[in-house]
């Protein structure tokens, strides 16, 4: 059974990327036949963005940030002005497959679904950028850098640690339950894997669809408009706080000195001087890490799960185990 949809898309100075691929998204929600709204939050663009919008797609739903605001709060516009059954979080470097959603209605029949995300490629088709994710631990860390496909095409019980904010398509009052992105991860990085373990520690399930296929502009959208210097302070910055967000027991003990000797200094020594830009912002949002370690508490209590981190590890692991993957 399809359900209807709410696209949300935000946009930076995207005006060349909406030109190449929002056909296509068009194309998929037509082919879908459902019903359907794109919505397009502007985040401070600069080029032509809004007025290309209102005078080439007026049907679109146009919100735009009153300043630049970054990924979690713009997206979280479009989230809670959605009015749909799903809600598709699309970035606007992603060309879409005209049959994109045709796979991926029935992971809906099932209460416990999530999301579920579609194979990435590269723009040119030459290679898979991401696929589902196996969640693991390396000391304190949590990592999610392994990719695999089943080698069954038909297998709808392919597991993944996190959907893509580039392309994932969610359960609307589960995202809203959630309160979409946590904007402590502002302006970017990190926040849809946030978002995901979140929906795992209630029970909820993310799941890979190798025939849902999408293609994408690598560094379309953010990273040739920042210097990498700044990207890796905030990306660094932003996983230390998902880390202290998400650590248990012994591990968020220890967290804080092995941060210190383990992560930041070894940077440091190294002349890596960014290090120290993004521990100290770390620190500065401490608070925040605290409200939202209480916030995830007080979801888990509203809906009775005692789910933890390695539930979640050994879930996906297991899923892996019993069935032939094709690793990346």
């Amino acid at each position: 059974m399809k359900k209807s949809l709410s696209i949300v898309i935000p946009n930076y100075n995207g005006k060349h990327l909406m030109e190449a691929y929002l056909p296509s998204v068009i194309t998929a929600a037509e082919q879908a036949d459902v019903s359907y709204e794109i919505i397009v939050i502007d985040d401070g663009s600069k080029d032509d963005s809004i007025s290309f919008l209102k005078n080439t797609y007026p049907e679109i739903k146009l919100l735009i940030n009153d300043r630049n605001r970054g990924f979690s709060y713009t997206c979280n516009q479009g989230i809670q002005a959605a009015i749909y059954e799903l809600t598709f979080l699309l970035n606007s470097d992603v060309r879409l497959s005209a049959d994109y959603f045709e796979k991926q209605w029935p992971y809906f029949q099932r209460e416990d679904t999530f999301g579920v995300m579609g194979c990435i490629m590269k723009a040119d088709g030459s290679k898979i950028e991401d696929a589902a994710r196996i969640l693991f631990r390396k000391g304190c860390r949590l990592k999610a850098n392994r990719f695999y496909y089943s080698k069954d095409p038909q297998d709808q019980q392919v597991f993944t640690a996190y959907l893509s904010g580039a392309n994932a398509l969610v359960d609307t009052k589960k995202l809203k339950a959630l309160n979409g992105f946590d904007e402590i991860y502002s302006p970017f990085s990190s926040e849809d894997s946030d978002l995901s373990l979140r929906a795992w520690l209630l029970g909820w399930k993310c799941y890979y669809e190798h025939r849902s296929v999408c293609f994408h502009q690598v560094s379309g959208s953010t990273s040739t408009q920042l210097k990498s210097t700044f990207m890796k302070k905030i990306y660094f910055r932003n996983r230390f706080i998902f880390h202290s967000i998400h650590l248990e027991g012994f591990r968020a003990l220890i967290w804080p000195t092995y941060l210190v000797l383990l992560e930041v200094l070894p940077k440091l020594i190294l002349g890596k001087s960014w290090m120290y830009a993004s521990y100290k912002e770390y620190l500065q949002h401490l608070p925040q890490i605290r409200a939202s370690r209480k916030r995830l508490v007080a979801l888990k209590e509203q809906y009775q799960s005692s789910l933890e981190v390695q539930d979640v590890i050994d879930f996906i692991n297991k899923s892996v185990a019993e069935k032939s993957v094709q690793y990346l």
